[in-house]
């Protein structure tokens, strides 16, 4: 357990190193098969991708692993990796179950975070609700980072360390596609969706600022419902009209359903 808290908190170690590498290959393989550059069937193999990315076969390998691990390739022997259609299904599946995920995570860190915390969230927050429309990659970068603490902050307080676990195998999932329906936006010409996240964090933040778990846990809900919408989208041959299949009522668990629920 020591060496692995020292490698932490030294970002220049060989083991952090070798994470950031293998991380950095899990992101640019998901950016490619969500926008279609890598297509479905085809085979992902290590030598080539060693080669194209200059490292060993170490790290492709977990990589593959990772990728097989979140369900996007299937793992062939002495084939290499195969990759899966992502379709809309496979989107409102996986937020299904981020939705679970996340919102019990939102419910068990209600009241277990310092106050300034959030009041630091909520005044980023509120300036990416009043920027001005300038400069927009800049925008971005700032709501990514935002986005990314809230959740954070979020997992590593919830109290339940197997739950905070499984948003950390996942999370990497879910950033690639926020990442890949903000690209969209982006050539899209289309910010709307930016000031649009940042009030529904706001919601979260303020249910958690007044230690209301049914608050916080509905706002959550909505969040995820709403980010359906803008990932499925962004899928290559989507159509650029929102995604009214997400908002059928269906059984218990669907979404609609599910983010009307109280906690």
């Amino acid at each position: 357990m020591a060496s692995s808290s020292s490698s932490l908190s030294n970002p220049r170690t060989p083991e952090a190193e070798h994470g950031r590498r293998r991380g950095a290959i899990v992101e640019s393989l998901l950016r490619e098969i969500f926008q279609g550059r890598v297509r479905s069937g085809q085979h992902l193999v290590t030598r080539a991708l060693a080669e194209r990315f200059g490292v060993s076969h170490t790290p492709i390998r977990e990589a593959l692993i990772t990728l097989a691990g979140i369900g996007l390739v299937e793992l062939e022997p002495n084939r290499g990796a195969m990759v899966r259609p992502v379709t809309r299904s496979d989107i409102r599946d996986l937020c299904q179950v981020r939705r679970t995920l996340e919102c019990e995570a939102v419910r068990g860190a209600c009241g277990r975070i310092e106050r300034d915390r959030l009041e630091l969230l909520r005044r980023e927050l509120l300036a990416l609700v009043d920027a001005p429309a300038t400069d927009w990659s800049a925008l971005l970068d700032e709501a990514r980072r935002v986005d990314s603490s809230l959740h954070d902050l979020i997992a590593r307080s919830c109290g339940n360390a197997f739950l905070a676990n499984e948003l950390g195998r996942l999370e990497i999932l879910f950033r690639a596609f926020r990442d890949i329906a903000w690209d969209h936006e982006r050539f899209r010409d289309d910010f709307t969706r930016l000031t649009g996240e940042a009030r529904e964090h706001l919601a979260i933040v303020d249910g958690l600022l007044s230690c209301d778990r049914r608050r916080a846990t509905l706002a959550m809900a909505k969040h995820i419902r709403v980010g359906q919408r803008y990932w499925s989208r962004a899928l290559p041959g989507a159509s650029a009209s929102i995604d009214t299949a997400s908002r059928r009522t269906g059984p218990a668990g669907t979404v609609d359903s599910l983010s009307e629920e109280a906690p």
